[in-house]
């Protein structure tokens, strides 16, 4: 992406980063030629959360990096307190970077007496201090009306677009790919993503039984001979998506592949991936993946490029409207398999 620069009232860029987003905040560092900002990130004896900054922010654009993934509660709190310390060291802006949203499913009540959590984190970054939100794939679009400053939501999707395009097998013969959501909620990104690489769309129908067990009534769409693409959001335990690869391949599918923008992969994911029918799995770096979590199935693309021209275009002023129409036909941000 060509980056124009233009006049900025806002100070000198920083890129701090906090516990859970180190590795991809370090990157996205480099992809600015920046050094990160040196703070510090622990716990106090009684495991209150503990932050030091040990340079000026004065007057500075501060970009803050940090997935509020497990263990999430920690994660949020150090977030909140590392915002407010900058808000008190009298930072030109702040912006909280949130690759990975936590308690973005609780978005409104299913139930009578539910919280709705998501608007409850979105209003305590806003009070903490924070002038600007980026984050990626919300589980749930409308959570960015629950914050009264801007929030700019950046999409993996391209990402995953990019990967397929070049991707041997697939990229060289769309006409033997299909695009599988693996529920209703995610038709809406899945036919985007369909409409994007020009093939058809599925649809599994799954229906939620409690929070940890789901079971599909009906398989809409033709994938018989065909590649099959599931698109989601995030993996918890990787049940509903082994499921949705087991239908798509009693469907007649030749081979199923999956892609996910955020790997949370509790419990028993791991384990469920490996004997599940999908070939390759492809996720992003929102979430920082453990030795444990990793396995030959698993294919990480770094976000870091991504990250780093959002940051670049909100520091300058510059569209990022205008990034996502380069991606999705130019394919211009490289990807890493780490």
């Amino acid at each position: 992406m060509e980056r124009r620069g233009r006049t900025n009232t806002i100070g000198e860029m920083k890129i701090f980063a906090a516990s859970a987003s180190k590795t991809l905040a370090k990157s996205v560092a480099v992809q600015l030629k920046l050094e990160l900002g040196d703070a510090e990130t622990g716990f106090f004896p009684d495991s209150e959360s503990k932050v030091i900054i040990n340079e000026t922010v004065r007057g500075g654009d501060i970009f803050i990096i940090q997935s509020t993934c497990a263990p999430v509660n920690d994660n949020l709190m150090e977030l909140l307190i590392m915002i407010d310390a900058m808000r008190r060291s009298s930072a030109g802006r702040i912006t909280a970077v949130v690759p990975y949203f936590g308690y973005a499913r609780q978005d409104r009540r299913a139930r009578s007496h539910d919280p709705i959590s998501a608007k409850l984190v979105a209003d305590m970054i806003t009070s903490a201090g924070a002038d600007r939100i980026l984050s990626m794939d919300l589980h749930c679009p409308q959570i960015q009306g629950f914050f009264n400053i801007p929030l700019d939501h950046l999409r993996g999707i391209y990402l995953f677009l990019q990967y397929y395009r070049m991707k041997s097998g697939i990229g060289d013969n769309l006409d033997d790919v299909v695009i599988v959501s693996p529920d209703f909620g995610s038709v809406a990104r899945c036919k985007y993503f369909a409409e994007l690489l020009g093939v058809p769309l599925a649809i599994v129908d799954k229906r939620r039984l409690d929070d940890k067990k789901s079971k599909i009534d009906h398989f809409i769409g033709d994938v018989r001979g065909k590649k099959a693409i599931l698109l989601d959001d995030v993996l918890a335990t990787g049940g509903s998506l082994c499921n949705a690869a087991k239908t798509v391949m009693d469907n007649g599918a030749k081979d199923v592949f999956a892609c996910v923008t955020h790997p949370i992969l509790c419990g028993d994911a791991v384990k469920n991936l490996i004997a599940s029918d999908i070939k390759e799995l492809v996720v992003l770096d929102t979430i920082e993946l453990t030795p444990e979590k990793r396995n030959d199935k698993i294919k990480v693309l770094s976000v870091a490029e991504y990250l780093a021209n959002a940051i670049h275009c909100i520091h300058t002023n510059e569209s990022i409207g205008e990034l996502f129409e380069v991606m999705s036909t130019d394919g211009m941000v490289s990807f890493e398999t780490l």
